[in-house]
């Protein structure tokens, strides 16, 4: 096993145990963070962002937290891991089984350099939210207005940690 799978590995065991710490500390100062919910630069915000949801998740939904990863590659440059999260969204308190595929590339160092995350949001919706992310999902519209609620929510979790 390589460094940078052995990183990968860290990574998602820290998060299986929702250690944010851990998880931040694996990546670049500038890394990049991208997903269907959040769009994200440098090290503050992505690992401000794992610490939010792992936050959340141990205040209000710790019981219905479950993490399972597999398919870890990576090389030299690049990476890529299979996770499937079992969840309470806190918003809606649905239960969320969200099936996610995670493309990475690394610095010489072993650090995450960019993260991307990509599921089916419109799955993801009509778990999270119900009828009204059935019928909501799939619009742009609708993703473009999540990303915007949870950049709010990051900004405001952030002011509050510094």
């Amino acid at each position: 096993m390589n460094n940078n799978e052995q990183t990968l590995i860290r990574f998602y065991s820290a998060f299986a145990a929702l250690d944010a710490d851990t998880m931040a500390k694996c990546y670049a100062d500038d890394a990049t963070f991208e997903d269907p919910a959040f769009s994200l630069k440098g090290r503050r915000e992505v690992g401000g962002m794992w610490h939010m949801l792992c936050d959340a998740t141990k205040s209000k939904g710790r019981d219905d937290w479950r993490l399972e990863f597999r398919d870890i590659h990576a090389d030299d440059t690049t990476g890529h891991a299979h996770w499937e999260a079992h969840y309470r969204f806190r918003v809606a308190k649905r239960v969320v089984h969200n099936i996610i595929e995670a493309e990475f590339t690394f610095t010489p160092e072993g650090l995450i350099a960019t993260h991307k995350d990509t599921f089916d949001f419109w799955r993801w919706s009509r778990q999270a939210m119900g009828l009204g992310g059935f019928i909501l999902g799939w619009i742009p519209f609708f993703r473009s207005q999540m990303r915007k609620q949870t950049r709010v929510a990051l900004t405001k979790y952030l002011a509050k940690e510094t």
